[in-house]
């Protein structure tokens, strides 16, 4: 009996057993089907009746897509297909962000972002840009939703993307809606926000004179740029005029409880989704420069980028390129480069005979006022306006419609003055009451006017020579750019382009007086002639890396919140010893972009040696002594510095609170200027009192953080395994649920640089080290031979997580590596793998 009873349950046991793994082979089948259902088909051929005729698409081993057609309306439909086919749930949350409808997506959670967007009224700006277009955009703009419509019409739920499954949970009978030309153009709205300018500067500034520092201790938070330290983008002529930062104006005088609606101010920031990276970063920029073939091996230009952005999954990016078959009037685009998913056309690339680059030029397009209130008026000169008042509803999944009434003065809408987004609710709702309402907040800001940055990149794709790329500059409006070019004639050159307000009275570096009218601007931008423009400099260099644009004779006022220029000088620093060694190439020019030296840090280590610590820290304190300043993975003293830094700022800046200096370029020439005044008050009063007992405690407590995170022996403390990036999914890689995340975030890897340094893996000294902005992609024109270009970008060219191109570009891009860029149709179809053709 006790044999047959073990027989059954062995029998019992063993059909469990199968039952469970039976269960989990049908789960995981399952799950591979769900994934695999939106995977896009990129052989064969497909019907597309949106086509005047046929189109080819070519794919290589990374996904990266080149449509050939033989019209330009079917090239831009093809495009808009393949878009949707790789990157579609990325599109759909963008266009939801920029129209402020993440609550129709997520809930309640997203409310108050979606009262941000809708008080700032992107969607609506660019409601009003597509009827100002040029003709051909408009056509461009339709064909392109055509065909990512055509996508749409045929893909729903799993079949359109994985997230698509998940959205069933949050979203209420979710269905996708047709594409149209505004949601392109809203996405141009997102970027000039996160590469708008000064705002949190500005911000920043009235925050610290409303906690009472004196503005002469604020002002050396924010000191001039040193032009003869890091040298400008351009030289300026002579000129009879006054330098335009010799007479910058002090902070108006405002009223406390004026200064006091600015409270929760930079919220603003927190609520908006970061689409292009953290906002308020200051990691935010990029490296370009452009060398002239008198100092190549091949005796053509050489250009190269690196925009710094974000670190999301998928990248910001996505490679492709878009060739007309035979070049003519009617169909001018043989165009190779990054675009972004959502809008038509290529963003930074090359064509046929030019190539060009993007770094933020970050000029001060934005500026705040303080209004007095009153109902549905505010005053300007003694005299009552009327506020402009738009009504709004916002739709939220799993709850009630919410009605928000949304209310302008003649610069800009009114902001919110606290955290919450009830707080701007109540504003819409009440204008004018309380005890502080009487003082409300609006903003200027250029890209809240419609404007022509659509019109530019199709010009941009279709210029042929330099005077063609500045006509295309020139209605490259908004965010303003620094330009770097070359072209097949040898050429190179550099334009600033973009809307760059001037001012009554007042500079933008502070918050303005509402009701007083000469604080407002004048009618007419700086003109486009009178904005710096560089050909053929006598150098035979042009490096851009978010520094000045112009040194101090320049005649205009465009801003003074400039990258402090570490990486800029450092850029320049090497192309001159590359230059002195012989001719340059392609490889010379990725080696410069992986460069991790860390100027800032060569300043202010000779401070940490000599300041008096023992024990465990005074073991690491000497791995400064033979640190070379590159903060490589495999170091132990940038581990340290690094360490020290992050801990050094809230000891030596104790009263900004929560207004940190961060790990930015400005907060690391401040460190350095300090030091070479120990009596200054901002060494004083703190925890740690006194430039030698603060430095002292800033190493103490990052030994201590180290021991803790990487052991107890200071030499095999590595940079590496503090400075790692996770790619984040933009919309559920941060939604809390561990499987969720596993799904879609990839990583961690870890990599080389810093901020301020050339190869920028930025990072928040305020949070920890891991990397939050990074080389978005990195590029390499070589202008002799186009096939001997190279590239990569972040993560991957395809948005379906689990498909073969969805990472297979993080690893080598956290190495350095960068890929064979095909561009002629010749190397495109040796490098293809996979051939489709859309049909009519």
């Amino acid at each position: 009996m006790g044999v047959l009873r073990k027989r059954v349950l062995l029998r019992v046991l063993l059909g469990l057993i199968a039952t469970i793994a039976s269960l989990a082979l049908i789960a995981s089948l399952l799950g591979v089907w769900a994934v695999r259902r939106s995977f896009p088909t990129t052989s064969g051929e497909l019907s597309l009746s949106e086509l005047s005729a046929p189109v080819t698409v070519l794919r290589d081993e990374q996904g990266v897509a080149h449509v050939y057609s033989d019209n330009a309306e079917d090239l831009f439909v093809a495009q808009g297909f393949t878009h949707a086919q790789d990157r579609f749930w990325e599109m759909d949350f963008r266009r939801h962000v920029t129209a402020g409808r993440t609550a129709e997506l997520f809930g309640e959670g997203q409310v108050e972002t979606d009262i941000y967007l809708r008080t700032m009224g992107w969607r609506r700006v660019a409601e009003q840009e597509y009827d100002l277009l040029e003709e051909d955009t408009q056509r461009y703009l339709d064909a392109y939703a055509a065909g990512v419509n055509a996508w749409i019409d045929d893909n729903q739920g799993l079949e359109a993307g994985l997230e698509y499954g998940l959205l069933g949970i949050t979203a209420d009978d979710y269905t996708v809606e047709p594409w149209t030309p505004t949601d392109s153009l809203a996405w141009l709205k997102a970027m000039a926000w996160d590469l708008g300018g000064n705002l949190q500067a500005e911000t920043e500034r009235a925050q610290l004179l409303a906690k009472g520092l004196d503005e002469d201790m604020i002002e050396e938070l924010y000191p001039a740029y040193p032009t003869d330290l890091h040298s400008p983008i351009t030289d300026t002529d002579e000129h009879d005029g006054d330098d335009p930062e010799a007479d910058l104006g002090r902070a108006p005088e405002l009223p406390e409880e004026a200064l006091a609606a600015l409270d929760g101010f930079s919220d603003v920031h927190a609520a908006i989704p970061d689409l292009l990276g953290p906002s308020s970063s200051p990691d935010l920029g990029s490296n370009s420069w452009v060398v002239s073939g008198e100092h190549t091996e091949t005796g053509a230009p050489l250009l190269t980028n690196d925009p710094h952005l974000g670190a999301s999954m998928p990248s910001t990016w996505y490679q492709m390129g878009l060739h007309c078959t035979e070049l003519t009037e009617a169909c001018p685009f043989d165009v190779s480069g990054f675009s972004f998913s959502g809008l038509p056309g290529v963003i930074i690339g090359q064509n046929e005979s030019i190539a060009w680059g993007f770094t933020n030029l970050n000029p001060d397009v934005m500026d705040l006022y303080l209004e007095q209130v009153d109902g549905d008026t505010y005053v300007v000169d003694g005299e009552e306006l009327p506020l402009e008042i738009i009504e709004e509803t916002i739709a939220v999944s799993g709850g009630d419609d919410l009605d928000l009434t949304v209310r302008s003065t003649h610069r800009g809408p009114l902001l919110s003055t606290t955290a919450a987004g009830a707080g701007l609710r109540e504003i819409g709702e009440n204008p004018g009451e309380g005890d502080d309402a009487p003082y409300q907040v609006s903003l200027r800001w250029t890209a809240l006017q419609p404007g022509s940055a659509a019109d530019a990149i199709f010009d941009m794709n279709q210029a042929r020579d330099w005077e063609g790329f500045r006509e295309a500059a020139g209605k490259f409006d908004v965010p303003s750019q620094n330009l770097v070019y070359a072209d097949n004639e040898g050429n190179i050159g550099y334009q600033s382009p973009g809307l760059v307000p001037v001012r009554g009275e007042g500079d933008g570096r502070w918050p303005a007086p509402g009701w007083v009218s000469d604080y407002d601007w004048e009618e007419e931008y700086l003109p486009f002639d009178e904005l710096p423009s560089v050909l053929n400099p006598e150098s035979g260099v042009i490096v851009t890396a978010n520094q000045s644009v112009v040194d101090e004779d320049y005649e205009h006022f465009l801003t003074t919140d400039w990258d402090y220029g570490y990486r800029s000088q450092r850029i320049n620093d090497l192309l001159d010893e590359a230059i002195a060694d012989g001719p340059l190439t392609v490889a010379d020019m990725e080696r410069v972009l992986m460069d991790s030296h860390h100027g800032a840090a060569v300043e202010i280590t000779p401070y940490l040696l000599d300041a008096e610590v023992d024990g465990t820290t005074a073991e690491a304190q000497a791995l400064l002594e033979d640190w070379d300043h590159f903060n490589e993975p495999d170091s132990a003293g940038a581990a340290f510095y690094n360490a020290t830094w992050r801990h050094l700022l809230p000891l030596l800046f104790d009263e900004l609170g929560e207004l940190d200096m961060n790990s930015s370029s400005r907060g690391m020439y401040v460190v350095a200027q300090l030091l070479e005044d120990p009596d200054n008050a901002w060494w004083e009063g703190g925890e740690a009192d006194g430039r030698e007992e603060v430095l002292a405690a800033a190493m103490d407590e990052a030994a201590e953080e180290l021991t803790e995170l990487l052991g107890d022996t200071p030499a095999d403390w590595r940079w590496g395994d503090l400075h790692t990036l996770t790619a984040t999914h933009e919309s559920f890689g941060t939604s809390g649920i561990g499987p969720v995340e596993w799904l879609f975030n990839r990583g961690p890897v870890e990599s080389s640089g810093g901020s301020s340094i050339v190869n920028a893996t930025g990072w928040n000294a305020a949070e920890g080290y891991g990397i939050t902005a990074v080389p978005s992609m990195r590029m390499i024109v070589d202008l002799s031979d186009r096939d001997s270009s190279r590239w990569i970008h972040l993560t991957g060219n395809s948005g379906h997580a689990f498909h073969p191109n969805y990472d297979d570009q993080l690893e080598l891009w956290a190495e350095g590596e960068t890929l064979p860029w095909a561009v002629t149709e010749d190397a495109v179809r040796e490098a293809s793998t996979d051939e489709l053709t859309l049909v009519p």
